[in-house]
């Protein structure tokens, strides 16, 4: 295999053997993404120069003998809405298509301390506002397995991006399913860690009692390498947790006997494709078969998931984009009446269809009179979402379900019919709500050869029971070896 097509443990160890060298591994990332990004236009920017010679310096390194990170070497790249210092942060949006970051995110920062390379920044729905990667304003990121289908979203580029071997690992946000619905459509692994597991400092803000970054790998080891580094409190974000992170590489035993998955008949409701439900049950035998004990839960609250969310998180981006008025930074109409005329020309010409529909919904449920009817209401519902699930895992250690209820669909397909679009993201958002990890696993396929993923959910701050049973999965079967035509 070619540089480009291994994972980041595989290539870890190549490097410590002297086998390989960072620039080699850059070298193979930049002719593939040559071959293939015209074609799934997963990249908005590329590093090249800095890539390579941050590459020569890993080098050195290993050359010196020096004791070193699993990272060290390894051209990762990360989602456009995380800030890295002296490069276009876009948001896939043209009111930022000329910001530039005085500062590195904080989970940036911790890859770059481990001696990872960042490669360039991925394509995205604008301001993480979307399923399907089509509401970008540079252009729709499309999938490897079928490139008239979409990648899934907002996180679609970095799905596209690990799917088609155009970086070793990628960097996701995850504010209703961001990170697990790409990853399930495009057959990689993706993680939502619990919601202050990872620090948001300089991720730029959707909603933000919602967004979390997480990793989006080719397998469950290499996720867990990502999380032991970009994981831990940090004192730059009041939402970050004080709370210990082991060695989550440690967990990944493939043993699962005796752990109880709970099966929440919710989320096989009629809305679920045959073809995913068929792979999802298939893997549910599979952990059977490990030693796992299916249990029955409930999750009775699921169907207010969807407009809880949607009141929710369209309230608090209203709140969020507020600053993107043209003054202080970012795109300004050039074109000025006055000062109000410019806030409303600039917000009318810097933010898409999209973007534009969500703040006006989250404006609306914040407005007198409708307040307490809509978004007090909706916190209520979510804190009942929420203990659904705390009483679902009294009866069990994890809960598995599908991510999505169809594989990827055709672009353009939902575009004219937001409803349907946001319906994508029901097995998802509830995890989001209560602040649960949860994690995508290819798991099997479409009858059109489209990836489908298991999701598995744990209990706040267990990532280690959702990377174990994870691992115990994959280690049984082959999905996640499985290539697209278009990188082969």
């Amino acid at each position: 295999m070619k540089p480009h097509q291994l994972t980041i443990h595989q290539l870890a160890k190549l490097l410590r053997e002297g086998v390989l060298t960072s620039t080699q591994i850059v070298e193979s990332l930049l002719d593939q993404i040559e071959k293939v990004q015209q074609k799934t236009n997963s990249f908005i920017s590329l590093f090249k120069e800095e890539a390579l010679k941050e590459a020569m310096g890993a080098d050195a390194l290993f050359k010196k003998g020096d004791k070193l990170s699993p990272l060290t070497g390894i051209p990762l790249a990360v989602k456009d809405l995380l800030c890295l210092k002296g490069k276009t942060t876009t948001c896939a949006s043209k009111i930022l298509e000329n910001f530039v970051p005085p500062y590195n995110a904080t989970a940036i920062r911790r890859l770059r301390e481990d001696g990872a390379i960042i490669l360039g920044k991925a394509n995205m729905d604008e301001f993480a506002m979307g399923s399907s990667n089509e509401n970008s304003f540079f252009g729709t990121a499309r999938n490897p397995w079928n490139l008239e289908h979409v990648t899934g979203g907002s996180s679609g580029g970095s799905a596209s991006a690990v799917a088609a071997d155009e970086c070793i690992a990628s960097l996701g946000t995850d504010t209703g399913g961001s990170i697990r619905q790409p990853s399930s459509y495009c057959g990689i692994v993706g993680m939502k860690p619990t919601y202050g597991r990872v620090s948001r400092f300089g991720l730029v803000a959707f909603a933000s009692s919602l967004d979390q970054i997480g990793p989006m790998t080719k397998d469950v080891t290499d996720t867990a390498i990502l999380m032991n580094s970009i994981s831990g409190k940090d004192p730059l974000d009041t939402t970050s947790a004080d709370v210990p992170v082991s060695d989550f590489t440690s967990v990944l035993t493939g043993d699962i006997k005796g752990l109880k998955i709970g099966i929440p008949k919710e989320y096989f409701a009629e809305a679920l494709l045959p073809d995913v439900e068929k792979a999802v049950r298939e893997g549910i035998e599979k952990l059977k078969e490990l030693g796992a004990e299916p249990v029955e839960v409930f999750l009775p609250h699921t169907d207010y998931a969807v407009p809880t969310y949607y009141i929710i998180s369209s309230a608090e981006a209203s709140s969020n984009l507020a600053r993107y008025d043209g003054v202080k930074y970012g795109y300004r109409s050039g074109d000025e009446e006055g000062l109000q005329k410019m806030y409303e020309k600039t917000r009318m010409e810097g933010f898409g269809a999209e973007v534009k529909r969500r703040i006006m919904l989250g404006t609306y449920v914040l407005s007198s009179g409708y307040y307490d009817a809509y978004y007090m209401k909706a916190l209520r519902v979510r804190t009942l979402i929420t203990k659904d699930f705390e009483n679902a895992f009294q009866k069990c250690d994890a809960i598995v379900s599908s991510v999505a209820p169809t594989p990827a669909f055709k672009i353009g397909e939902k575009v004219e019919d937001p409803l349907q679009m946001y319906l994508s993201d029901i097995f998802t958002i509830p995890m989001n709500l209560s602040g649960l990890p949860a994690i995508s696993i290819p798991c099997g396929f479409s009858a059109d050869n489209l990836p489908v993923g298991l999701q598995i959910i744990g209990k706040h701050f267990d990532e280690g029971t959702i990377l174990r049973a994870a691992h115990a999965f994959e280690q049984s079967t082959d999905f996640h070896l499985k290539k697209p035509e278009i990188v082969i």
